[in-house]
């Protein structure tokens, strides 16, 4: 395979990072729940994806336009100054307002929004077409192994340890030393650093494009429209790609919002339970990425997608249905398996579908319709009834119901889907 160094320098940087932020991503809608403020958190929320809605079509045309790598290193150099001014100054007050550590989940949220499309079309340019499959999965093996070493540092960190104990992955963890917990601009702190390592790792990637690139003349929204235009050519290649991230969308939900309402208000649980439930969810989503193009080995990406979008479905309505910690490891663990899943199948049959010159304003305009899902939601989710007691379950009944319709249309359209 060429371009092999190229390959395990990136891996090395995205994990490194992806790391740190996941410990941050984590202990920031825990926060804000234990603060009591998470209907400011909802707000937070959705305007980060109000501002998304300009953000993505732009940052798609970024990822088509410029050099990849040159992308990495701006967004590393950015956003771990950002992250880094943020600590100094919480370590100066001893604590950081809630206004604060909003900005750092909102600067964290947009830079997702270019990291992940321009890992991917950045992947796509480097390797051979016979790879996609298989590139496809090592990344995800290596993104949710990353999330798991994220959710055991945000169980040991956001709670310490107790006379050199601590809780994760379900069971009591015995430590020769206690840890105090950590305030969130000490992890900040750790996320800032480990953005300036990235940097390093990725100034030393050499690489040989294999996609022939071309340098598209003309304004930044006359390259926006091209993505428009080309999935206007492929009105069900757009309709696939839509309905298709629908999972990802209650997974974001879930993950960034619901989750810690979950653990702490339905669960009555602590930290230790909505960490550790990211572990399990990890977990379940680097197996599928060992073994789910055996089990789909078969049949069409879309067929594997569409089966996995209505056991997600059903995953959602037994969590709304649940009140057992034990319960809710098991269905993260099975939902780590499906949105995974989905995702690799999606991704290896995106690769095959869409040309390179136009893959990352392809990505953000799928990622728009996923937004303004998730907006919806988020107005329906922010009134208070949905946050506290009982109204904590009535979201999860409301995700399962939208999977559902999502199968059906994607069953509808599958024979028009374009064939790889």
């Amino acid at each position: 395979m060429k371009n092999t160094g190229a390959i395990l320098l990136l891996f090395l940087a995205n994990s490194i990072s992806g790391m740190a932020q996941g410990i941050s991503m984590l202990a920031i809608p825990w926060y804000f729940a234990q603060q009591e403020k998470m209907a400011s958190f909802a707000l937070v929320y959705m305007v980060t994806n109000l501002v998304s809605l300009f953000w993505i079509p732009y940052s798609g045309t970024m990822v088509d336009r410029y050099d990849r790598r040159k992308i990495f290193l701006f967004l590393t150099t950015i956003c771990g100054t950002i992250i880094f001014l943020i600590g100094i100054l919480g370590m100066q007050w001893g604590a950081l307002p809630w206004q604060f550590v909003a900005a750092i989940f909102v600067l964290t949220f947009l830079n997702y929004a270019v990291h992940y499309p321009n890992l991917y079309a950045f992947v796509q340019e480097i390797i051979e077409p016979k790879y996609y499959g298989k590139i496809t999965s090592y990344l995800e093996i290596q993104g949710q192994l990353t999330s798991i070493l994220a959710g055991a540092g945000a169980a040991l960190l956001l709670e310490g340890t107790t006379t050199g104990t601590t809780q994760f992955f379900g069971m009591t963890w015995e430590w020769p030393f206690n840890i105090a917990a950590w305030k969130i601009h000490e992890i900040f702190l750790l996320d800032a650093s480990t953005y300036f390592v990235s940097f390093l790792i990725i100034w030393f990637i050499r690489y040989e494009s294999l996609h022939a690139r071309r340098r598209e003349r003309g304004s930044v929204w006359q390259e926006i429209t091209t993505g428009y235009q080309y999935l206007r050519e492929n009105p069900y290649l757009f309709l696939f790609g839509v309905f298709s991230y629908t999972v990802f969308v209650a997974v974001l939900l879930e993950a960034f919002f619901l989750g810690a309402l979950y653990a702490s208000e339905h669960l009555q649980a602590g930290a230790n339970v909505y960490a550790t439930s990211e572990i399990f969810y990890a977990s379940g989503a680097a197996f599928s990425g060992l073994a789910i193009r055996k089990i789909f080995k078969k049949i069409s990406p879309p067929t594997g997608i569409i089966i996995m979008t209505f056991l997600t479905g059903m995953l959602f309505l037994m969590l709304a249905l649940g009140k057992s910690i034990w319960l809710f490891f098991i269905l993260l663990l099975i939902l780590g398996i499906t949105n995974a899943g989905i995702r690799i199948l999606r991704t290896t049959y995106l690769f095959s579908t869409i040309p390179n010159q136009v893959f990352g304003r392809s990505i953000s305009i799928f990622n728009l319709s996923n937004i303004m899902f998730r907006i919806f939601f988020l107005a329906i989710f922010s009134i208070p009834f949905f946050q506290t007691g009982i109204g904590v379950k009535y979201p999860f009944y409301m995700l399962s119901g939208f999977l559902m319709i999502a199968g059906i249309i994607l069953v509808k359209y599958s024979a028009r889907f374009p064939k790889q």
